[in-house]
């Protein structure tokens, strides 16, 4: 289907639609500002949605254990009443104008008019840092390698190589055992690097038989039929090969990540972040504010619920560039209510 560029007209671009992103289109629309949410994905959630959306995450407030889709589903009904406008599947590419009156175009040709924006791009583009194996991009399309677990029951009783020695690779690697055949876990070293409770856990799968050790070893080479893995092999310092039967191989190795275009728009940037000031999350240029991953601060951590807290701040700090006119009188959400339901 073609698509027929559009020109959007409001007070906040919000350039991102993960979790920070969508809870500070609920703190703009809560302070009567007209928002849009723009991301290069095609759909909301940023790396909650399209990189564990069955993964729990325990460090969110009243929610002792939630997954990435539970969480966006709830922020996504957090802002249904707004009916906030969105642009997905395109990336902002173009900035001009300034503080008041600035224009965004992306990819696709749609034009954005807005008096600020906030960036909420998580880390930016991302993608996998992909092991240097031959033959790995048939696999890949076959689905025998893949790099997220979008759906876990969807490897059950498969023989699963995980590969990586960080957090990813542990929380999944203790996930997958439950329902695995069998589960290997590879890695250079034979220390990794984990909370001292998840180390805990895998040690004690390890000894229960339901994860398989496989170190110091680094992945090798691919074996199987028209990109159906049977063997993933591995090799250690002394050069010694080992073939490990699989159905699957899952390298979590992080994430390569790229602020794309919004690097050039002469922003104070450092390492794919932007500098902001904690106070109101303005960066360099008047009117465009960051929050959330690709925010970066003295003391900043990098926790969902940091980049909530970042969004009412740079929601608030905008309101005087949307509205310099108006005053902005705080009020708390049990007083004020949603706008249009009082």
């Amino acid at each position: 289907m073609t698509h027929s560029p559009a020109t959007h007209t409001t007070d906040i671009a919000i350039i991102g639609a993960g979790p920070a992103a969508l809870f500070a289109a609920f703190e703009c629309r809560m302070l009567r500002l007209d928002c849009i949410l723009t991301d290069v994905l095609d759909c909301v959630g940023g790396q909650c949605a399209a990189l564990y959306p069955e993964k729990p995450i325990y460090d969110i407030p009243a929610h002792p254990s939630i997954t990435g889709g539970d969480l966006i589903a709830a922020l996504e009904e957090q802002i249904a009443p707004f009916n906030v406008p969105r642009i997905l599947g395109s990336r902002i590419s173009q900035l001009e104008g300034e503080a008041g009156a600035f224009t965004l175009r992306n990819e696709r040709g749609d034009v954005i008019h807005a008096k600020a924006i906030i960036i909420a791009a998580g880390a930016g583009a991302f993608g996998p840092n992909r092991p240097p194996l031959e033959g790995l991009d048939v696999y890949e399309r076959s689905g025998s390698v893949q790099y997220y677990v979008k759906k876990r029951a969807a490897f059950e009783g498969k023989r699963i190589v995980v590969a990586g020695g960080g957090d990813s690779a542990l929380d999944w690697a203790l996930s997958l055992s439950d329902i695995a055949e069998t589960l290997y876990l590879v890695h250079r070293r034979d220390r990794f690097r984990g909370a001292p409770e998840t180390l805990a856990q895998i040690e004690a799968k390890i000894e229960a038989g339901a994860i398989e050790k496989i170190v110091p070893y680094q992945l090798h080479g691919l074996r199987g039929i028209d990109g159906q893995l049977s063997h993933v092999e591995v090799i250690a310092l002394d050069e010694t090969v080992r073939a490990l039967e699989a159905d699957v191989l899952l390298p979590f190795y992080g994430l390569s990540t790229d602020l794309g275009p919004v690097a050039s728009w002469g922003l104070e940037t450092q390492r794919s972040t932007i500098a902001v000031e904690p106070a109101t999350m303005q960066t360099n240029l008047e009117g465009i504010f960051a929050i959330g991953d690709v925010a970066h601060y003295p003391g900043k951590m990098k926790l969902i619920l940091q980049g909530f807290s970042e969004g009412a701040v740079a929601a608030h700090a905008a309101h005087h560039v949307a509205r310099p006119d108006k005053a902005l009188r705080f009020e708390h959400s049990t007083s004020r209510g949603q706008p249009g339901k009082v």
